[in-house]
């Protein structure tokens, strides 16, 4: 067995040109974008420059909140801001509902704008595509938001696979989430159909898929059979609504709390997955990657957080011995919404390739569609692909 080292890699502290500046607009000022301006207030390249939101005087007590001066918000919507040519605006991160990702994405792309879109994509396969078409036509960047895979043990993860350690890959278990972990104290945005239309399986159920996903290089789905619930999200007795005083959200509820799915893809392998925001069991699973030569074990999380539960394990033959060989977690340096949009700005900046690029993604997003679909329609479907 190829020992540790041969997996080590390191974190580069890159010198940042603070003179040449990217000018950022941040469309949607709900609370996914606290985290965005905070790390965008960090990096010395940046000036940030416009923001908008549906709700009247949101933005501009947003950027009051985060005490950032001469920022631009009296916009009504993305269209008003982007077609404000004043603003010379190089980038927009896009922090809006899942529901109202795809059209101020395609808006921003078509008007020359570099676009970080906050994950999930969207809610639909024919949004994706139309996402992915506009990103082709206009040649600008388009990063998907998912900082997980820049986390120091999810690359680990990838180069462990592509070492080539395990084998030829052929099954793989995954997903994970939360006991009792609903997202409710935001408001109703994340639960109700109109705002959110994909609960916890676009939620955390997209992270957990990018983690193997990406590992084996993003194969192409072929079908799905799915199945999603929302037992506690409709109950006005569950736990957390009795805590926070909100038991009329149950009527509000209009995703999924659980889902589960059988996933084939190209190349052979089959894709066990399930994922939560509220189930009776701590855990629904360690993440398992099955090859011919040996197999690894990733710890799961309490509430998927973006890396991992403890140290992972490979298990494989030796002299005709089965042994087991510890890989150890490894220390994140920075934070990972920094390294998102610090990768972002790059990218922007000197015209390197998107650093979650959408071609992977929209392979993400079919298999969401998918389970979303088959679930609805209680049998296996097909998933096709547009050409992009």
């Amino acid at each position: 067995m190829a020992g540790l080292d041969a997996f080590k890699f390191n974190q580069e502290t890159k010198t940042v040109d603070a003179a040449k500046k990217v000018r950022i607009g941040i469309i949607g000022t709900g609370w996914i974008a606290d985290s965005h301006i905070r790390s965008y207030k960090k990096q010395p390249d940046v000036e940030i420059v416009a923001g908008c939101d549906l709700i009247p005087g949101k933005a501009e007590a947003f950027f009051k909140k985060h005490e950032v001066e001469g920022v631009k918000t009296d916009y009504a919507s993305h269209k008003e801001m982007l077609d404000d040519e004043s603003l010379q605006l190089d980038a927009v991160s896009i922090c809006t509902y899942n529901r109202q990702h795809a059209i101020p994405a395609i808006y921003a792309l078509k008007k020359g704008v570099h676009v970080l879109l906050e994950k999930p994509m969207c809610v639909t396969l024919e949004e994706a595509v139309e996402i992915c078409r506009a990103e082709k036509e206009t040649g600008k960047i388009l990063s998907i938001g998912f900082q997980p895979r820049l986390d120091a043990n999810m690359k680990m993860i990838k180069r462990i696979v592509e070492s080539g350690e395990l084998g030829q890959v052929y099954y793989i278990q995954t997903g994970g989430g939360r006991r009792r972990g609903i997202p409710t104290p935001f408001g109703t945005t994340f639960i109700e159909d109109e705002t959110a239309g994909l609960g916890a399986l676009a939620d955390i159920g997209c992270y957990s898929l990018d983690m193997v996903l990406n590992a084996i290089g993003y194969p192409k789905p072929l079908t799905v059979s799915g199945y999603k619930s929302a037992f506690f999200g409709t109950d006005p007795n569950y736990s957390n609504y009795v805590k926070t005083g909100h038991p009329e959200y149950a009527k509000k509820f209009g995703v999924d709390d659980f889902a589960a799915a059988f996933i084939r893809l190209e190349g052979g392998i089959v894709l066990d997955f399930r994922i939560s925001w509220a189930m009776n069991m701590d855990t629904s699973g360690d993440t398992l990657i099955l090859g011919t030569k040996a197999g690894l074990r990733i710890p799961s999380t309490e509430c998927w957080n973006g890396t991992i539960g403890g140290p992972m394990t490979i298990y494989r033959e030796l002299a005709g011995e089965q042994i087991s060989v510890p890989v150890p977690v490894l220390e994140q340096k920075e934070g990972l919404f920094d390294c998102k949009i610090r990768s972002f700005l790059d990218a922007c900046k000197y015209n390197l390739p998107a650093p979650v690029p959408s071609s992977q993604i929209l392979y993400n997003q079919a298999i969401l569609d998918g389970i979303a679909r088959s679930s609805e329609l209680g049998r296996e479907v097909e998933i096709h692909i547009p050409e992009i």
